[in-house]
């Protein structure tokens, strides 16, 4: 399985994949000698995942993916636990600072595993790849040596500086990083998977962006970059376009859960259809907590369910060309609106870039209360340029400007109307919405009314001319959530 987090990762998308392999271990390994693992950042966090992951518990499992590798899927991990039953270190392959790659077995199996891990330059205590697969595969056929690491770094550092959106942070980047190169920072790493990584955790800690990214791909792509550069959406068309899951809770609250805004060109009609699916909902919660972003026009379209009239969503500001694109709904939409009832999004830290414009946005706009975490905070535009055939750098060009607040999320993070942590937000949700059904409520001059019954004390009345419509929550103490437990309406 080869995973690593977002917003820091290959593709932003690396869906966990198992393989099944051999490979005969080398003499050392083969004699039980003891395998000493690298007291570094990346070493130690090996050291800590194995003994998490060998455990077994879920709960210690959960508590130390919760605070170092917030990306990794729960239920994925314990199913890898229950088929490896854990691994084994049988030797070091190489080893950095921030990285390492080794050999494993798998306890149960005694498969042969190649392994990789990543952590972050500027916070070690963050994984950002964990790569588990067949010994003999691995992420690249490619040997890096250091006349080649130095044309990657040198042919970023260029195309940084022509691309940027900001040109002098790019000019004093592009220096940092041929010092870095100089000084030996990525001596050792041949594999051009972990060397990507790498480079990228540097560019965000030196930029402070973190859209800018570098890709790896073992086999070159055979489509090529033509003409105007292009916003890439994080995921394609393939698939279910994103739109995870659509499903009608408790107390008739619509649920729309979407891991990604894929391109409108493809996947409209699937998002015509959910929302459609959903209209009759009496609530609605939209859940973006593991979605990285993907397609403006298509977040757009989304939120054109959600108001009665065309509304100014964004600017998208582009620098080089001083040239600002204005994003809105679109006045009609196929089928059915959501308009004058309450819509929730649920956020966490990996929620990036589109996803955070689409909560931003409705936070802005009255429309939606946000119940989550902070989210990632990453406000730019990309498009990719090619530095070889095998290395890509995706660098940001243009920058959100929120119509209302007049300027955007970059580093900040959207910030959350219900701060709980992300596994808990969709059972608040749940029960803010099962605490004001729109059948229970009437609406009046300065939003909707509940009728007289106990109800949270910390409200925020939103004007009914924002379309949100609702007094609901900014904020939630146990006590007050358990007075909103869904019992009370029904």
């Amino acid at each position: 399985m080869c995973n690593r987090s977002p917003p820091t990762r290959i593709g932003h998308i690396l869906a966990l994949s198992l393989c099944i392999g051999a490979m005969w271990l080398g003499s050392a390994a083969a004699a039980g000698a003891p395998i000493t693992i690298p007291k570094t950042p990346a070493g130690n966090m090996l050291t800590a995942w194995l003994r998490a992951f060998d455990s077994g518990n879920r709960a210690r499992i959960e508590s130390f993916d919760e605070a170092h590798i917030p990306w990794w899927n729960l239920d994925r991990a314990l199913r890898a636990r229950a088929r490896t039953g854990g691994y084994e270190i049988r030797s070091i392959l190489g080893s950095g600072r921030f990285w390492v790659a080794f050999r494993a077995r798998e306890v149960r199996t005694s498969a042969q595993i190649r392994g990789s891990l990543v952590v972050r330059s500027y916070e070690p205590g963050h994984i950002t790849l964990l790569s588990l697969m067949a010994a003999g595969g691995g992420s690249t056929a490619l040997h890096l040596n250091q006349q080649e690491r130095a044309r990657v770094i040198g042919g970023a550092a260029r195309l940084l500086k022509e691309f940027y959106l900001y040109p002098a942070v790019a000019g004093r980047v592009s220096k940092e990083l041929e010092a870095r190169l100089a000084q030996g920072a990525y001596r050792g790493i041949t594999d051009g998977g972990i060397f990507a990584i790498r480079l990228s955790d540097d560019l965000v800690a030196l930029t402070g962006d973190k859209h800018v990214q570098i890709d790896f791909f073992a086999k070159p792509p055979r489509r090529k970059l033509r003409g105007k550069p292009r916003l890439q959406a994080r995921r394609g068309a393939g698939g279910n376009c994103g739109i995870e899951r659509t499903d009608r809770l408790a107390h008739n609250v619509g649920y729309l859960k979407l891991e990604a805004f894929g391109p409108p060109r493809y996947c409209a009609r699937a998002a015509i259809a959910a929302m459609n699916s959903l209209a009759d909902s009496d609530a609605l919660i939209i859940d973006l907590r593991d979605n990285h972003g993907g397609a403006p026009r298509m977040a757009a379209l989304i939120a054109s369910f959600l108001f009665d009239k065309r509304t100014h969503l964004d600017d998208i500001y582009t620098p080089s060309t001083h040239s600002t694109e204005q994003l809105w709904t679109l006045r009609h939409v196929p089928g059915r609106k959501f308009i004058a009832k309450p819509v929730f999004v649920l956020t966490s830290g990996s929620t990036f870039s589109t996803a955070e414009e689409f909560a931003y946005d409705l936070k802005s706009l009255k429309r939606a209360i946000v119940v989550g975490e902070t989210t990632g905070g990453g406000a730019h535009l990309e498009a990719p340029h090619r530095i070889d055939d095998h290395f890509f750098i995706r660098v940001p060009f243009a920058r959100f400007v929120n119509p209302i607040t007049g300027t955007d999320w970059e580093g900040t993070g959207v910030q959350p109307d219900v701060r709980v942590s992300a596994a808990q937000a969709l059972d608040v949700a749940e029960r803010l919405a099962a605490c004001y059904p729109p059948a229970r409520l009437r609406c009046g001059s300065s939003g909707f009314i509940a009728p007289r019954h106990p109800r949270p004390r910390n409200v925020v009345s939103t004007a009914a001319s924002s379309g949100v419509c609702g007094s609901l929550p900014r904020t939630a103490s146990r006590r007050e959530l358990s007075m909103c437990s869904g019992t009370r309406h029904r």
